[in-house]
């Protein structure tokens, strides 16, 4: 009789079990540590704001940039606010008129708001 080899099936471990330490002491070291990191948090938030209030200060009033591989520009956004415009299109086309239109020509004649930004690249 002849004998006939048959090939193993690959055998897949069981998933291993990963355990989870119990909980630890959260030391007064590590409080301390964390209230320190926001102390020198809040302190370089206020520096950041005051170089940038610097810089921007100094390129408004035509500051020169020094060549290098960084530019440092101020970017002029204008905006108009129109929180009412859906009242005054309402109330136009009670009155007949087109309400879009009469928004149009407000905003048209609305001075817009001026923000002036530091951007660094």
């Amino acid at each position: 009789m002849a004998t006939q080899i048959v090939p193993s099936q690959s055998i897949t471990p069981s998933p291993a079990v990963v355990s989870f330490p119990a909980p630890s002491t959260v030391t007064q070291l590590e409080i301390l540590s964390l209230l320190s990191l926001r102390g020198r948090l809040s302190q370089l938030t206020e520096q950041v704001e005051k170089a940038e209030q610097s810089i921007q200060a100094r390129l408004q009033s035509g500051a020169a940039l020094e060549p290098g591989d960084h530019i440092a520009k101020l970017k002029e956004n204008l905006r108009r606010n129109v929180s009412w415009k859906d009242v005054a299109v309402r109330s136009a086309e009670r009155l007949k008129m087109d309400g879009s239109l009469y928004c149009a020509k407000v905003l048209a004649s609305t001075k817009p708001t001026r923000t002036v930004s530091l951007v660094i690249e």
